[in-house]
């Protein structure tokens, strides 16, 4: 990462080494609560997860309470954590006057670097920790330049902002704001009660709306070639893509359409902007003359399939062409598309608006 701040550059000042004990005044090993014990509540408890910074947990029964710290798992993984927390004994927490969100992370960054000293069979627990060795920059006197720390994370994110917003203004000025016709909260309320006040609805067939509704085709684990295309299968989470694979033969490819689950997580569907090789567990939906945004308004109102099919219950071909949407119409009784990509955009222009004002504040 380029800093245009010359005396903030890692090359422009001098370093030293320190072992974490000379760093910190404040270290201790977190205290064990096992699940059973724990009680829900809104108290972040961490563990030596890999998986969101270490975070397992939230609780209401912490056996103690730590705050703004850094934190090292067995395996040395090291996080900082802002605001208030608890840990499990597989943790050692390390503090003191100087560490804040800027410095932490810097600090934090550094001594995961020591992680290829420790395995599953030589733990980094609190007293080996105690004693490793990193290199920080040092002040004039020698101790950490905790100044020095702070002000080089805050360019580095203040670039990052900067870039971010340019992205997103950039984003605002091709953005239509387009109409809408009514708000967020009555579109939620459509979706969850099938009405509106506002908008004249009608219900209209699958095989009317979709220009094509073909499945995908199995291939099993086994045969799936690793590679740089998204394989798409019934789940609920990552728009449903389940691997990616470079397999060319006896496969079926899609593009710019929603895929739909029609067994596993029944009903799960997303749209897709690129090409993807889609499992037998996915239909294809496509119509060429939509726009995505079209699609994108599309998407929870198909996702209502999941209130009638289940895991043991697919969505075949023969029952999804009997199915219905329920969708504006226009004066004539044809699906109004027009309104549903105002509608759309406008979400899309108010998004957009709500980041950079966000961005900005923060660059602030």
């Amino acid at each position: 990462m380029k800093i245009a701040n010359e005396n903030l550059k890692l090359e422009s000042i001098r370093w030293k080494e320190f072992k974490l004990e000379q760093v910190f005044t404040e270290i201790k090993r977190g205290k064990r609560l096992i699940e059973k014990d724990r009680k829900k509540g809104n108290i972040p408890y961490y563990s030596a997860s890999k998986e969101n910074n270490g975070l397992t947990d939230l609780i209401a029964n912490p056996l103690f309470i730590e705050k703004d710290k850094i934190i090292i798992t067995t395996f040395c993984d090291c996080y900082y954590v802002e605001g208030v927390f608890t840990a499990s004994d597989e943790i050692t927490i390390f503090g003191n006057n100087e560490l804040n969100k800027y410095s932490g992370l810097f600090v934090a960054n550094i001594i995961k670097n020591n992680a290829s000293k420790f395995a599953f069979g030589y733990k980094a627990f609190t007293e080996r920790l105690k004693r490793q060795i990193i290199q920080l920059p040092q002040d004039e006197n020698n101790f950490p330049n905790w100044h020095f720390m702070e002000s080089y994370m805050k360019a580095i994110e203040k670039e990052h902002l900067e870039k971010i917003t340019t992205y997103y203004n950039a984003k605002l000025a091709e953005a239509d704001s387009g109409g809408g016709g009514f708000d967020l909260d009555e579109y939620k309320d459509f979706i969850k009660q099938g009405k509106s006040k506002s908008i004249q609805w009608k219900e209209f067939y699958f095989a009317d709306i979709f220009k094509e509704i073909k499945r995908g085709k199995r291939l099993i684990k086994d045969d799936q070639i690793q590679g740089k295309t998204p394989y798409v299968s019934s789940s609920a989470f990552n728009n449903g893509v389940d691997n990616f694979i470079d397999n060319y033969e006896n496969v079926r490819k899609f593009s710019d359409c929603i895929s739909l689950a029609n067994s596993g997580s029944v009903g799960s569907a997303f749209f897709h902007s690129y090409e993807f090789i889609a499992s037998d567990h996915v239909t294809q939906l496509i119509q060429p003359k939509f726009s995505k945004y079209i699609y994108l308004f599309l998407l929870p109102i198909i996702a209502r399939l999941s209130e009638k099919y289940s895991f043991n219950r697919e969505i075949n071909d023969k029952r999804i062409k009997r199915e219905k949407l329920l969708l504006p119409m226009d004066t004539k009784g044809n699906p109004n598309w027009q309104f549903m990509e105002n509608y759309t955009r406008n979400i899309e222009y108010k998004k957009i608006s709500n980041a950079v004002d966000y961005y900005q504040k923060k660059i602030k």
